[in-house]
């Protein structure tokens, strides 16, 4: 036998070994960290060329292959406080197609009176919802496809979701897909972009994120839904997919309207037809149609290969892309000082709407694809929201062109300042923070925004003009605007001045986690200060506070700790602080009492299970972190105790108890605290 040498000497060899290096990272990137590296049909085109190889070669037949299992989005125990649950049955994969072609070519080789369910392919993150006596128990991801993370906690803040169904078998599952709205996407990407935080690619990602974060309130604030699509378990009613689909929905479950039976290819196509347009209207992403063998026995018959079933397949909607001339690189220079570069584009229609520019990201970025201004680009819009950049169109570009080195600007483009670049970030960034005009402004944008100020009047035009007029160069200066100085400039007047100058005045009782928010410490966003001024209830407690201390926090990483001790040794920010301060600025939590918390909870993981009579569940994550604690949702050998209340959960309590961990009442948890 061949050595492992002489099997992979041979250029196709090579090929299976690099082939299946990169088909595990992309799963990687797409199932656990939510940046996909490749399109799907780049890895399905992969996966084939994968499959064929190995079929030529079968003395490199390996188990672990990725063409023999499926993508896993497990947690690491270690970082994740989820408990992971063995699959009753195994959750797979579908095998993708592209044409009508290979859509013909599956239905051949199904019973010649085979039945075909048509429904919409919803781009989200796949569930297994289980159901005992009518109760929602547990609520399982795919993972590997042989277990998953159960997050049903998360799962509880779906509305559309219900926690018990009654008239229904003992023991039954419903699979389906959480799905981010795309209302809800825009909004989440909008707040990440306020904080130059990384936005999300596409609504999957985004609540593929969003059902793995240990926090349900946050899950809940962010909207997802979902719309299920099989039933699997023993002694259920019909025998076919599309009669167990419609009970589903009888029992109260979200199943959706576009569920067709089909009898031929001409139906099929005319269902795809019609859906790659209206697919549009839709208020959720979808990128295909899954079509399914609807008698039941003959999904039996038909069974299962290694990753996929054989009784169905999922047909891919063709990415919209058009193809134009990429006019000009600009740059912007963001409120923290990212230089990002911009795509300046000769207009195209992409999915019902004019482009006429799309975001580099980084110089990483540009370089990968050897971008040069005059270049015909291919642009699609990611999750059809998002232009992108995908690849350039060689035969239209001068090749010499292409190999000329690719310079990022070294001095920001709106201060001269000479840019720096972190190791391991891939953004330029201005140092000027108190000379840098857009980030003046961007700062003062924030600190009147909404979620933290809220200071009527003050829109961006308003800042740019105030700036320019030099009535405004930090956040401290909003609070010594004067009547006469506003009214006096055009478009302005006495009534808007009077207008302002009350929404500054309103905006001093708003509470220290707003007022921390608004301060624009890089990557502390809305949650985080939150939580943050939990711990810490003023600003005096904040501003000694050590590394060890902040990474404490729930979310807060070494990076963001490391951001709020700069900020509070850089003397520029201090004086800000000091001015607002003066200004009559809440600065610390006036409901915490004179002191800080305690930390009697420091270290602690807390579980908590069932119901309470003092105080309800949310009140108490909240005492929970206000003393040092940390919230996780399941139990493992790092709780530290569980919270329990009436009707605590039967698994909790069985986990427990094998693992040994103690269970304490809601009295000696009050006791405890006082």
């Amino acid at each position: 036998m061949m050595d492992l040498f002489s099997q992979i000497e041979a250029p196709e060899r090579a090929e299976i070994v690099a082939l299946r290096k990169e088909l595990e990272d992309a799963n990687y990137r797409y199932y656990v960290l939510n940046m996909p590296t490749l399109s799907d049909r780049e890895f399905d085109e992969k996966m084939r060329r994968l499959q064929d190889l190995e079929a030529l070669y079968p003395d490199m037949a390996d188990k672990n292959s990725p063409t023999q299992h499926v993508g896993s989005d497990l947690s690491a125990k270690s970082d994740k406080g989820f408990e992971q649950v063995a699959h009753r049955y195994p959750m797979l994969s579908l095998a993708n197609s592209y044409s009508l072609d290979e859509i013909q070519d599956w239905l051949r080789k199904l019973p010649a009176d085979a039945e075909i369910v048509c429904e919409l392919k919803y781009d989200g993150l796949s569930i297994s919802l289980w159901y005992e006596n009518g109760d929602l128990v547990k609520a399982v991801t795919r993972g590997d496809g042989q277990k998953g993370d159960n997050v049903i906690d998360n799962i509880k803040t779906i509305a559309s979701i219900p926690w018990h169904v009654d008239g229904v078998p003992a023991h039954f599952e419903m699979r389906g897909e959480v799905l981010m709205p795309w209302a809800s996407f825009e909004r989440l990407n909008h707040e990440r972009e306020e904080q130059e935080e990384p936005l999300f690619a596409n609504p999957r990602n985004a609540a593929s994120g969003t059902l793995k974060l240990l926090d349900p309130k946050e899950v809940k604030r962010r909207e997802l839904t979902c719309y299920l699509y099989y039933m699997l378990g023993e002694d259920l009613p019909a025998q076919t997919h599309y009669e167990r689909l419609e009970t589903a929905r009888q029992w109260g479950f979200p199943v959706s309207d576009a569920v067709k039976v089909c009898h031929s290819l001409d139906e099929v196509n005319d269902y795809i037809s019609y859906w790659d347009t209206e697919r549009k209207n839709l208020p959720v992403a979808t990128d295909g149609i899954v079509l399914k063998v609807n008698n039941l026995q003959q999904q039996q018959s038909l069974g299962y290969t290694a990753k996929t079933p054989r009784w169905a397949i999922a047909y891919k909607f063709p990415a919209e892309r058009q193809l134009t001339k990429l006019r000009q690189i600009s740059y912007q220079v963001g409120r923290t000082g990212v230089v990002t570069p911009v795509a300046n584009l000769d207009p195209i229609q992409l999915s019902g709407t004019v482009v006429q520019r799309a975001t580099l990201h980084n110089e990483d970025f540009i370089r990968s694809l050897h971008l040069r201004e005059g270049d015909m680009v291919w642009v699609e819009k990611g999750g059809e929201i998002i232009p992108k950049i995908v690849s350039v169109e060689r035969e239209n570009n001068n090749e010499s062109d292409a190999e000329t080195n690719y310079t990022f600007p070294r001095v920001c483009p709106e201060c001269g300042t000479p840019l720096v670049r972190i190791e391991g970030e891939a953004a330029w960034r201005c140092p000027n923070e108190s000379g840098c005009a857009p980030q003046q402004i961007g700062k003062i944008v924030h600190f009147v925004s909404r979620k933290a100020m809220n200071i009527d009047g003050l829109g961006e035009e308003t800042i740019d003009l105030f700036y320019r007029e030099g009535l405004l160069h930090t956040i401290a200066d909003i609070y010594s605007l004067r009547k006469e100085d506003i009214a006096r400039l055009d478009g302005l007047g006495d009534k808007s001045a009077d207008n302002m100058l009350a929404g500054i005045e309103a905006s001093k009782s708003v509470p220290w986690s707003r007022v921390l928010f608004a301060l624009g410490i890089r990557m502390v966003g809305e949650t985080t200060a939150k939580k943050i001024a939990r711990r810490f209830t003023s600003i005096e407690t904040l501003q000694w506070a050590t590394k060890e201390q902040l990474t404490a926090i729930d979310d807060v990483g070494d990076q963001i700790a490391e951001n709020i001790i700069s900020y509070f040794m850089d003397i520029k920010n201090l004086e800000i602080v000091n001015r607002l301060r003066d200004a009559g600025l809440q600065f610390e939590d006036t409901e915490a009492g004179n002191g800080p918390l305690s930390d009697k909870l420091e270290g602690k993981s807390i579980v908590i299970s069932g119901t309470f009579a003092h105080h309800s569940r949310d009140e108490y994550k909240e005492m929970i972190e206000a003393h040092g604690g940390k919230n996780v949702g399941s139990v493992s050998k790092k709780t530290s105790f569980i919270l329990a209340g009436d009707n605590m959960g039967p698994e909790k309590r069985k986990k427990a108890e094998s693992l040994g961990v103690p269970m304490i009442s809601e009295d000696e948890f009050i006791e405890m605290l006082s």
